[in-house]
């Protein structure tokens, strides 16, 4: 049975020095228009850091998760044009990709602003709820969201992953989107108290786009 719950693909990256103009013009001018070509793919947003590590941060929303194994995806993964085969091999750095489950959300807008805090071991889901239902009651903060990593057992190892050299993964992320930058580096400093031990990053928004 497919999922019910949509799927995010998290993708957190740092680009080889003196290589950005390239993984610019790949980005905006390929890749970004083939994934979203996809069926399935719904959404794709794509970020640059104000603060925190690494430098850019993009996602994908999906029906499902199931869509990220699809044969209409893998055979993307597996047939890299010859720019994307150079941008995997040589550009891509410090990649962490996962598949993730869209397992709670709040709010009706997208932000500006975001706060991406990552988790390298499974946190309390509950605790993650109950952060964003206190963060929705400011009028600064669009939306909240949890993704909880689906099983890496079940997305086989593609050819453009092979051709990064293997990617990090997280267990779980908690997603809040702002208004404005300024309001997500308040929360971020927030919820760094509340989430020792965690990756977070600050990020603004530089395109979205949908089929």
């Amino acid at each position: 049975m497919a999922d019910a719950l949509p799927g995010i693909l998290a993708i957190f990256n740092n680009v080889a020095p003196g290589r950005e103009a390239e993984f610019e013009e790949w980005f905006q001018h390929e890749h970004l228009a083939e994934r979203i070509a996809v069926p399935g793919f719904l959404i794709g947003r794509r970020h640059e850091a104000v603060s925190g590590e690494p430098r850019y941060f993009n996602f994908y929303v999906t029906q499902s998760a199931d869509v990220l194994k699809s044969a209409a995806y893998l055979t993307r993964l597996d047939n890299p044009t010859p720019m994307t085969r150079t941008i995997m091999s040589e550009v891509f750095k410090d990649m962490i990709r996962t598949v993730c489950h869209r397992t709670f959300r709040r709010g009706a807008m997208r932000g500006a602003g975001v706060v991406a805090v990552r988790f390298g071991e499974r946190p309390d889901e509950t605790a993650l709820k109950e952060t964003i239902e206190t963060l929705m009651q400011d009028k600064a903060v669009a939306c909240g969201e949890i993704w909880s990593a689906a099983s890496a057992r079940a997305f086989p190892v593609s050819e453009e992953e092979r051709l990064r050299g293997g990617d990090r993964k997280i267990e779980a992320c908690l997603l809040v989107e702002t208004l404005r930058v300024g309001d997500a580096e308040k929360i971020a400093a927030a919820l760094a108290s509340r989430f020792r031990g965690t990756a977070i990053g600050v990020y603004r928004l530089l395109c979205e786009i949908r089929p």
